[in-house]
């Protein structure tokens, strides 16, 4: 490895988990250089995990970049699509390390969207007992949410990342510059996760958002650059605080409750991610509501915004004989839930979340009225 600096030219958020602790590079053309990938752990072996859409784009500038510092670069690439998120796609990871004969000290990249770096830090928590593994989040989404924190895992059926580990990477990479070629509906579903840390935590950053949204929306740098940063940071604080989802980490949840359960009813895939999110958002903050956390203007305020953003407001019917009871059924498997009971992430109150639960008739009205069911 090459005693090559650091880019200088990065804004840097740390995450501070003492010996596990590690830096989020946030900035343009950071992918393609070399100076993003220096001091990382010596290793004769590198390999570049990826999808087919993303590594036609961007896995020549990575694998170019890396092999400044490995000897050996290796690739692999999966199926696209949360539909693949799964035990099969899980084991090409395997069976590409196997074939290589990578050893412990390989270092793994995950070069795409959350189901890349989900699947690439399970694979590195679990191939010889750990290995080292680097986040090159290419959507907003897993810039701002899923590559930061250490949260791995692969889908079930009955429920999803259900089935993981937590384990850190060594460093995220957040090239701004790849969101220039990022659908329109990726990019939507991105901004859910961004403005899921307004209501949990900071209602200057969602007064923020509401200002600069359309900016957002056209892919400005400069405004692109903060949303990231600040999420990043509010997440960093969040997950040092709790590593582990124990206690208040599980704030990052907002909206996920109802969101896996739109995903898992629909069928992976059918909704992004963060199209399920920000209806769930809705969804939790009518909730709130009826809890008597928050009012209607609140309510209102985040609906317009999560609108805004291009994303679903009503949630679908997941069942035409039981609509509720589908929801209720599916929301029982959520990790949160704790011996069948299930647990709400609830604004209370505004610009902080709690973990509670709450009577199936209200959750019931929830529901009703969020697919407009009469």
């Amino acid at each position: 490895m090459t005693s090559q600096h650091l880019d200088s030219n990065a804004q840097w958020v740390n995450i501070d988990l003492g010996d596990r602790s590690y830096g989020i590079a946030i900035g343009g053309d950071l992918l393609g250089s070399a100076s993003s990938y220096a001091e990382l752990p010596g290793a004769a072996n590198a390999m570049i995990v990826s999808n087919p859409t993303v590594v036609a784009l961007y896995g020549d500038r990575l694998f170019n970049a890396l092999k400044v510092h490995f000897p050996a670069v290796h690739s692999v690439v999966l199926p696209d699509g949360e539909s693949h998120k799964n035990w099969e796609s899980l084991n090409l990871i395997f069976d590409a390390l196997l074939t290589h004969r990578c050893d412990r000290s390989t270092v793994l990249f995950a070069l795409g969207g959350g189901v890349i770096g989900d699947m690439t830090g399970f694979a590195a928590a679990s191939y010889m007992r750990g290995v080292p593994f680097v986040q090159v989040p290419t959507t907003l989404l897993a810039q701002v949410d899923s590559s930061v924190g250490g949260k791995t895992a692969i889908n079930h059926p009955l429920g999803k990342n259900m089935i993981g580990a937590f384990y850190q990477p060594r460093r995220v990479v957040c090239d701004l510059d790849v969101l220039k070629t990022l659908p329109e509906r990726e990019l939507s579903a991105g901004l859910a996760e961004i403005i899921k840390y307004g209501p949990i935590s900071d209602m200057g950053f969602m007064e923020w958002l509401e200002d600069n949204l359309d900016a957002l929306l056209e892919r400005d740098l400069s405004a692109l650059a903060f949303a990231v940063r600040r999420s990043c940071e509010i997440k960093a604080w969040v997950v040092s605080q709790d590593e582990r989802e124990s206690g208040v980490r599980a704030i990052l949840n907002f909206g996920h409750t109802f969101g896996h359960a739109i995903e898992a009813g629909m069928g992976y895939g059918e909704w992004l991610h963060g199209e399920a999110v920000g209806c769930g958002m809705v969804m939790a903050a009518r909730l709130s509501q009826a809890l008597g956390l928050v009012d209607q203007a609140f309510v209102d305020r985040l609906s317009a915004l999560v609108r805004r953003a291009g994303l679903p407001l009503v949630a679908p019917v997941l069942s035409e004989h039981d609509n509720v009871g589908r929801y209720l059924e599916l929301m029982r498997v959520d990790k949160k839930a704790e011996a069948g009971e299930i647990k709400f992430v609830v604004i209370d109150p505004i610009g902080q979340a709690t973990v509670r639960s709450a009577p199936d008739a209200i959750v019931a009205e929830v529901i009703n009225a969020s697919c407009r069911v009469s």
